[in-house]
């Protein structure tokens, strides 16, 4: 019973971190107003986040390795709570972008910590149904964060959205250092592999992991930075017309992470263990890719929110596998050897918030960045059947 918990607060904190993140997209233009910024500007912003994130991964998934989730968790989260609480006090573009950099570098320890709590509480067998919460409820928290921030900026300043953001991660930080205890009193049994990262990366399998998983962070960051402005300048919607619409995509997502963790365990309890990562993962970037190639198509707000929905279902579905495999393969160093995949992933987030403008402005439409995720979207597809899990001795 005690691990389900850990499952729930870990979701929660998921969810928080997810609300947090994605609320500077629904204020891109009262921002971009203030400091006269252009979409150049707002996605160097965007991506500030994206490249604190990625370059903290590999030393938070160190520290929940070296010092244990308990600790990490507590510290980065506080330290996030606040920056998010700061970036409503920025005056300059410059000052938002080392806010938004510094803000990405503490959130960086949210998902190697808890790969690490995972191997510490829970079988492989679990693994799965864990992360399909976890990311389920990021994707929840970013889909919230467009109407709660659509209702907020009516009834007051984007600044004081902030500093309202702070609160649940700091009462979240304070109750998981008082109740959350490192490795339950019976520890179940977990992954046999323990695969240190300096090994892991010199196989091809992880190497593949990696690669893919930039893939799919340079799908999953669209959803949080440019499908909201992309939508409401291309079809000219009110700013809640265009909440609503980004909103279901992401709770699409949500969906499709319960759908590929129960499929990722039901796999492998089944004779089809050996693929149970790989087969959801595979599934997921075709359905992605067929949904980013029909996004430029789309010739109404409805049906271009349904394109981003399949795209975002496909590329969801391979997140769970993902994190699975990196439990799996790194065992106690689960935290770091996830945590590099991790940097992969946001790297491509970084390269995504800045691709898309810049793709956009040189060719004048939207639709060679789509096309780009397409074909990243079918690669990775294809990196999945050479990915697997090598032999390792403890």
């Amino acid at each position: 019973m005690l691990r389900y918990l850990v499952v729930a607060a870990l979701a929660l904190l998921s969810w928080i971190t997810y609300l947090d993140r994605a609320a500077i997209s629904s204020v891109k233009d009262p921002i971009s107003a203030e400091m006269g910024l252009n979409d150049k500007a707002m996605g160097a912003v965007f991506s500030a986040f994206a490249l604190g994130y990625a370059l903290g991964q590999i030393p938070a998934g160190w520290c929940a390795d070296r010092f244990g989730p308990r600790l990490l968790l507590t510290i980065v989260v506080a330290l996030w709570s606040l920056l998010t609480g700061l970036t409503g006090l920025v005056q300059t573009f410059m000052a938002l972008l080392v806010v938004r950099f510094l803000f990405g570098l503490a959130e960086a320890g949210a998902y190697p910590g808890t790969a690490r709590a995972f191997y510490n509480w829970l079988p492989s067998s679990e693994h799965g149904r864990a992360n399909g919460a976890v990311f389920a409820a990021s994707r929840l928290g970013a889909a919230l964060a467009f109407p709660l921030m659509a209702m907020l900026l009516e009834n007051g300043s984007w600044r004081f959205t902030f500093y309202l953001l702070a609160l649940p991660g700091l009462i979240w930080a304070v109750v998981w250092y008082a109740f959350f205890r490192e490795r339950p009193g019976t520890q179940p049994s977990a992954s046999t592999s323990a695969m240190p990262l300096s090994q892991a990366l010199r196989t091809i399998p992880y190497r593949l992991a990696l690669f893919q998983y930039f893939a799919a962070n340079f799908t999953t960051f669209l959803c949080l930075s440019w499908m909201n402005p992309y939508l409401k300048q291309r079809f000219a919607l009110s700013v809640a017309d265009a909440a609503y619409y980004t909103m279901l995509p992401l709770l699409v997502g949500a969906t499709a992470q319960w759908v590929s963790g129960f499929t990722v365990d039901r796999l492998f309890k089944s004779r089809l263990r050996s693929i149970s990562r790989a087969a959801p993962a595979i599934t997921g970037f075709v359905i992605s890719a067929f949904g980013a190639a029909l996004i430029p198509f789309a010739p109404d707000a409805p049906t271009a929110a349904a394109c981003f929905a399949l795209a975002t279902f496909g590329v969801e579905v391979t997140i769970s596998p993902s994190w699975a495999f990196c439990i799996d393969l790194g065992g106690r160093n689960a935290g770091s050897v996830s945590g590099a995949m991790n940097t992969a992933g946001n790297l491509g987030s970084f390269v995504s918030a800045n691709a898309f403008p810049w793709l956009q402005s040189a060719f004048g439409s939207a639709g060679p960045y789509f096309f780009l995720v397409c074909g990243m979207n079918l690669l990775s597809g294809l990196a999945w059947t050479r990915i697997r899990i090598p032999q390792v001795r403890n």
